[in-house]
């Protein structure tokens, strides 16, 4: 089993910036897709970000240009714990949230492919 643990959330005024970073617990196999998501309580959980090992970069509309993913899924034997980054900048009311982050790969070569997600990170944005 693997273990997605974020960090950096908190309480920042409007227009301020915040890191958040989601380290794994062990190492992959291979990985597909490493990505960001946001609930806010009542609502469904959205996509924020998703960066494809494979090149492409996706965003949600509402934060193109103020957000920014960033992954480290280098693969070496299965040793090297993959890490995700979202940097935010610019940042509203509306971005608060519960932020998670999710990694959908192969933890072995004998296990099926899933999607592994943390427990979250609360940032409020608020004056």
């Amino acid at each position: 089993q693997v273990q997605l643990v974020e960090s950096g959330g908190g309480l920042v005024q409007p227009g301020g910036s915040l890191r958040l970073s989601c380290a794994a617990s062990r190492g992959f196999f291979s990985i597909s897709t490493m990505a960001w998501y946001r609930e806010v309580p009542g609502k469904q959980r959205e996509f924020v970000a998703i960066l494809d090992t494979l090149g492409p970069i996706n965003y949600t509309e509402s934060v193109k240009g103020r957000f920014t993913i960033s992954g480290d899924s280098a693969i070496s034997g299965g040793n090297t714990k993959p890490t995700v980054d979202l940097h935010m900048n610019s940042l509203k009311p509306e971005d608060t949230a519960v932020y998670y982050c999710q990694i959908d790969g192969w933890i072995t070569e004998s296990t099926p492919r899933a999607k592994y997600w943390g427990k979250g990170t609360l940032v409020t944005v608020s004056s």
